[in-house]
Order: C-alpha cells, then sequence, then structure tokens
C-alpha cells in the first residue's frame, strides 16, 4: 500500500506542475500572439527587368514631387528608399536634396544594388549610398535618416512589422516615413491601407497623414512618424 501511495503522489505532483506550467506560458503566449509577429500574405519581390519601373508619365501619375513635399524632403536631407527597386524615387530624391545631402537605396536584391550604382554613376549623382538589407531590417545607420518612402514595395516585405520597428532607430527626431501602395490581399500586389496602419501602429508609429492624389486615386499614400 505504501508503494501505490507513493506513486499516486507523484502523479499528483506531477499533473500539479504541469498545469502550474501551462498557466504560466498561457499569458505569455497570448502575449506573442498580440505583438503582431503573426505573418501574413505578402506578393512574391520583383526580379524581373527592372527598367519596368522608368513607364513614361510616371512622375506625373504619383505626383512625386508632391510626395515629397509632404515627407519634407529637400536640401541637405537625408532620405531612405526602402525597396528601392531600379532607383526611380533613389535618384529624384537625390536631385533635390543635393550635395549636402544623402540618399540610401535599400534593397534585398543584389542585382538591384548594382543596377542602382550603376544608375548613380551614369547620372552624376554622388550623394546616393545603396544598402543591401534584410526582410526585417533596413541596415541604414543610426539616427540618420529624416525622411523614408517605401514606394509600392510595403505589400512584397515579409516581415512589416519588424522592419518598421528596426527602422525607428536610424529615424531622426520627426522624421516622415511614406508608404504608397494600392488595396490588396497582401499576395496579389497590394494591401489594404487598415492593415498597414495597424501593423505601422504595432511597429511604433502613429498616423501623421493619409493621401489619395497619388496614381489618380487607384493607390493611397500613408504618413507615419515614430511615437515618444
Amino acid at each position: 500500500m505504501g508503494k501505490v501511495r507513493t506513486s499516486m503522489i507523484r502523479r499528483h505532483r506531477i499533473l500539479l506542475l504541469t498545469l502550474c506550467l501551462a498557466a504560466a506560458l498561457g499569458p505569455q503566449q497570448s502575449l506573442a500572439q498580440g505583438t503582431g509577429t503573426e505573418t501574413r500574405k505578402t506578393s512574391t519581390p520583383y526580379t524581373g527587368d527592372l527598367s519596368i519601373f522608368e513607364s513614361p508619365g510616371r512622375d506625373q501619375r504619383l505626383q512625386i514631387d508632391r510626395v515629397m513635399d509632404v515627407l519634407g524632403i529637400s536640401s541637405g536631407r537625408n532620405v531612405a528608399d526602402i525597396g528601392a527597386g531600379s532607383g526611380w524615387f533613389t535618384v529624384r530624391a537625390a536631385r533635390r536634396v543635393g550635395d549636402s545631402g544623402k540618399v540610401y537605396a535599400v534593397e534585398i536584391n543584389p542585382e538591384a544594388i548594382q543596377y542602382i550604382d550603376n544608375r548613380a554613376q551614369k547620372e552624376g549623382l554622388h550623394n546616393i549610398k545603396t544598402i543591401l538589407g534584410h526582410e526585417d531590417n533596413s541596415l541604414l545607420p543610426a539616427n540618420e535618416v529624416d525622411a523614408v518612402l517605401l514606394l509600392k514595395t510595403y505589400h512584397e516585405v515579409a516581415k512589416p512589422i519588424a522592419l518598421l520597428r528596426n527602422l525607428r532607430a536610424s529615424l531622426r527626431p520627426g522624421a516622415k516615413v511614406g508608404i504608397i501602395d494600392r488595396n490588396g490581399n497582401g499576395e496579389n500586389h497590394g494591401v489594404q491601407r487598415d492593415v498597414v496602419i495597424r501593423e505601422a501602429a504595432q511597429a511604433g508609429y502613429e498616423l501623421a497623414g493619409k493621401y489619395d492624389f497619388v496614381k489618380d486615386d487607384m493607390d493611397y499614400f500613408l504618413v507615419f512618424v515614430a511615437k515618444p
């Protein structure tokens, strides 16, 4: 009987320990789910002919000068073009900030990095620096950037919340982060604007402005600033 009693006591202790462990882990798992680390559908990053981004009239359709005005991009400013592609926006921002400013062209595609380097050399723009980033980190220098634009590329970011969260360390006080995209389900080269706003909030940003003037109302333009 003594052995049976001892065995029962051990079983009860194991059961109690298991219940206590489950209770301890439950809130942590719920917290992890609430941090925005869950995955959602994203589009496959474009790896084709980069010249496709140079379509005639794109400046007018996107009203890119107005976009730069909203983001406060002017002479002497440092700008980050995340998901730079062919460098279409990079070179336009580089001309606006001038020799006293700098534009960081961030890409995860090595071919795009080489393409932009060659383009900057051909166009005589010496204020462009390319960065081969990660899907969750742009690898921009700390406290260096006055304005950021993700132009039609947010829907391709595999880890958007982590990317935005890691970006905060690179932003100077008052820096603006612009996202231009179109509504979609994530995998059809678009993502709902409400999803972007929610993810940005989870990453520590607040919405500073929203605009519909780009590309004849087909795209949205959201502007965020980091929360204090």
